[in-house]
């Protein structure tokens, strides 16, 4: 893990120094660090990233929600199924940039349409990913719950759902990527303040290094993301942890 890391970083270091590339286009991982810095300092990487993350935190939740229930929904229940995955394997090739215009239309320049746009660009995904397990779910496990006296709910709840969790959490953690892009892509439409916002700022006034130092914090805050998910899946779910 720590060459993944160190590999590239040694090759940008080794190009930046060089002066192949002009440092207005690549900066240096001094001028990097140097910008992080000043950006802590002055309060503008706590506040930038603070805001985006509750943002990414508040759509992705919601999102989170309604895919859980209504994806074991689709997946147990062949009714429900054929009645929504038309819908919501349609709505799901909508690039959700596409419904911007609509959500500044419909909840003006707040925060709703920011955290609207996370939950529309993430629920549908997370729904098919969630159906998609539990139709895998061995039908020796419902099979035998039915012949010692189970009826349906307790399929659903003692047998199905505790199945298909850490599969769930697999599911947030490649779609939480998604949530990242989305905040940053409403973060640069329309807001006063993230971590898009501060990326879109440093792009007008051509200052790389600031550009650099936002997109080092978001794959920070990505990763560690990524590690908390695993981590409470290896606590919530132990009986599937290897």
């Amino acid at each position: 893990m720590v060459l993944s890391v160190l590999v590239p970083f040694l090759l940008w270091w080794g190009v930046s120094i060089t002066n192949w590339v002009d440092s207005r286009f690549l900066p240096t991982p001094g001028m990097v660090a140097a910008s992080l810095v000043s950006l802590w300092q002055d309060g503008y990487l706590l506040s930038d990233t603070l805001a985006s993350f509750l943002r990414v935190s508040a759509g992705f939740l919601l999102a989170a929600l309604v895919a859980i229930p209504l994806g074991i929904g689709m997946g147990t229940f062949p009714s429900v199924r054929s009645l929504l995955e038309p819908l919501v394997g349609i709505v799901r090739y909508m690039p959700a940039p596409a419904f911007i215009p609509l959500l500044v239309i419909y909840l003006g320049l707040g925060e709703e349409p920011k955290i609207a746009l996370i939950f529309i660009g993430t629920v549908f995904f997370n729904t098919l990913m969630i159906m998609d397990v539990v139709k895998f779910v061995p039908k020796e496990l419902i099979e035998t719950t039915y012949t010692l006296g189970g009826d349906r709910r307790q399929v659903l709840l003692r047998v199905i759902t505790p199945y298909v969790i850490p599969s769930i959490f697999d599911t947030f953690r490649v779609n939480m990527a998604a949530s990242w892009n989305l905040v940053i892509v409403a973060e640069l439409v329309a807001a006063e303040s993230g971590l898009g916002k501060r990326i879109a700022i440093s792009q007008k006034f051509f200052q790389t290094d600031d550009i650099f130092a936002c997109l080092i914090v978001l794959g920070l805050i990505g990763f560690i993301l990524d590690l908390s998910l695993q981590a409470a899946m290896r606590l919530a779910c132990k009986w599937a942890v290897k």
